[in-house]
């Protein structure tokens, strides 16, 4: 019987720290945008890098 009056008292402080991390996260908007993350990682927000054409050499020593 003296575990009980132990263990309900903090069972109902835990469950009361959980309900307010749950209410934290809802209004810090951690909830907000679910399916973003998914679509991202399928498509590539980068355009493909082109490598440009090496320029002609200007100097007479490189022309050598």
């Amino acid at each position: 019987m003296d575990a009980l009056m132990l263990l309900v008292p903090l069972s109902l402080l835990l469950g009361a720290v959980a309900l307010g991390l749950f209410l934290w996260a809802l209004r810090s908007g951690q909830f907000e945008d679910l399916d973003g993350a998914a679509r991202r990682i399928l498509f590539d927000d980068d355009p493909p890098r082109v490598n440009p054409a090496p320029s002609p050499p200007t100097r007479k020593e490189d022309l050598r």
